[in-house]
């Protein structure tokens, strides 16, 4: 029996419900409809429920969806988290530009390589709880977490308790890493790059729609980029396909896709922003498409050498201030800058967005505003802390270790997080498959010169 992941009605309308509630938007009628007829309102962590339901509660589901659709979000809301490019960099803060730094090959090549080793990093720990996190590495000799996890030395206990992701046990612990192995958070990068390198700066957002079905398999997107690619393939446009039965439009997916146009654009953070907004419309709305923006931007000084606090002025300057992003963001940094302890200051953050899905763009947002304060430049440490925070740990991994291999250089990122990756990239993009970290670094930086 087939259950696919983040696309069944019945899977997608207790998030749907959640989502809307989390916007203020009254749908107290249609969760007791949702419920009377038989549907449960526990959202699946998974993606996916074990067993199909009738076939009236799925056409039901299919209903409720399209009548979430309907539901405007309060006026002020709106207000403080606009979608339009326009009025979302109406409030702008415009960041010095440093231009392009002598060494942007070198940084650049440490973005793509510390990307990489923050991804993989988190890939077999990813939606594990904080304390599995915590007890696997202090059962194998790990903590606090200074190495990529392995089983070796395991207690049984802890590995029944808490199970490894199951697509990257085989390729993500120490004892397995031959080169680094196919993930979304590398794969999205390549998209980019393909997509600058055939029609530069001035892509469209159908140009991305038709990259993802030209290139992307259907079993290679998930969440907010499964459902937007299940519309493309029934007629929606790109511009509204990401706003049809959506309940992901606020999680992480496409804060994971934008760091290229960021590394393209050196010291231009609002460009950065601009490209990072046309590709994430495609499948996000509002604070999903600002950890897109914010991402890129920050990104486009890393690269100059700019330190932490420059990196995180930038980010935020292309995010309307007042949004939930902004406040996530804000409250990790000021943590990473306080006194707490690393766990003490993360369950601040898990007592301020415990009740989020583990894939939202906001509890991880708030850990990587924490993670590059606390690491302050610091590889190692930037990645560890990211990683140590939990949730969607991958791709918050990958995210600080880009901003922070950027800020160090490919030369000084230290050999036992990219000697692993064997210069090699596993892949399903086509024309990308095997491709080394240094011939990717080449590529992206002709586009700035």
């Amino acid at each position: 029996m087939l259950r696919l992941t983040w696309t069944q009605p019945e899977d997608l309308v207790p998030h749907g419900i959640r989502a809307a509630r989390l916007d203020g938007i009254d749908v107290d009628d249609l969760a007791g409809e949702w419920v009377a007829a038989g549907g449960s309102l526990d959202a699946p962590a998974s993606g996916a429920t074990p067993r199909p339901v009738s076939e009236e509660l799925r056409a039901l589901g299919r209903a409720t969806l399209s009548r979430l659709d309907e539901r405007a979000a309060p006026a002020e809301l709106r207000r403080v988290e606009p979608d339009g490019l326009d009025e979302i960099l109406a409030s702008a803060r415009p960041v010095g530009a440093t231009g392009v730094p002598a060494d942007l090959d070198d940084r650049v090549h440490g973005a793509w390589l510390g990307r990489a080793a923050g991804c993989l990093l988190g890939k077999p720990v990813e939606k594990i709880p904080r304390e599995g996190i915590r007890a696997i590495a202090r059962g194998t000799g790990n903590w606090p977490i200074s190495g990529y996890f392995t089983e070796v030395g395991l207690p049984e206990d802890v590995a029944a308790r808490y199970a490894w992701n199951r697509r990257s046990r085989s390729t993500s612990l120490v004892e397995n890493i031959d080169g680094m192995p196919e993930d979304d958070d590398l794969n999205y990068p390549l998209i980019a790059l393909d997509l600058l390198e055939r029609h530069g700066d001035g892509f469209t957002t159908d140009d991305v729609a038709q990259s993802w079905l030209d290139n992307l398999p259907g079993g290679r997107v998930f969440t907010a980029e499964r459902v937007a690619y299940r519309n493309l393939l029934d007629g929606y446009e790109p511009e509204v396909a990401g706003a049809v039965r959506n309940p992901f439009r606020d999680w992480i997916g496409a804060q994971i896709r934008t760091d290229v146009y960021g590394w393209t654009h050196p010291g231009d953070p609002v460009t950065a922003a601009r490209l990072a907004w046309t590709d994430a419309r495609l499948s996000h709305g509002r604070n999903g498409v600002y950890g897109a923006m914010f991402a890129a931007a920050a990104c486009s000084v890393a690269v100059t050498g700019v330190g932490v606090a420059g990196v995180l002025e930038a980010g935020l300057s292309v995010v309307p201030p007042g949004s939930r992003f902004a406040a996530a963001v804000t409250l990790g940094a000021e943590l990473g800058a306080g006194p707490r302890p690393v766990e003490d200051a993360l369950d601040v953050i898990h007592d301020r967005y415990g009740d989020l899905h583990w894939v939202h763009v906001l509890n991880n947002a708030a850990v990587l505003g924490f993670a590059l304060v606390r690491g302050d430049g610091d590889y190692a440490r930037t990645i560890t802390t990211a990683v140590t925070g939990g949730w969607d740990t991958d791709s918050t991994g990958a995210t600080a270790g880009s901003i922070a291999g950027a800020s160090t250089g490919a030369s000084a990122l230290p050999a036992r997080w990219v000697d692993p990756l064997r210069n090699r990239l596993a892949t399903s993009i086509p024309g990308f498959d095997g491709i080394g970290f240094d011939e990717l670094s080449a590529r992206t930086v002709a586009l700035v010169r």
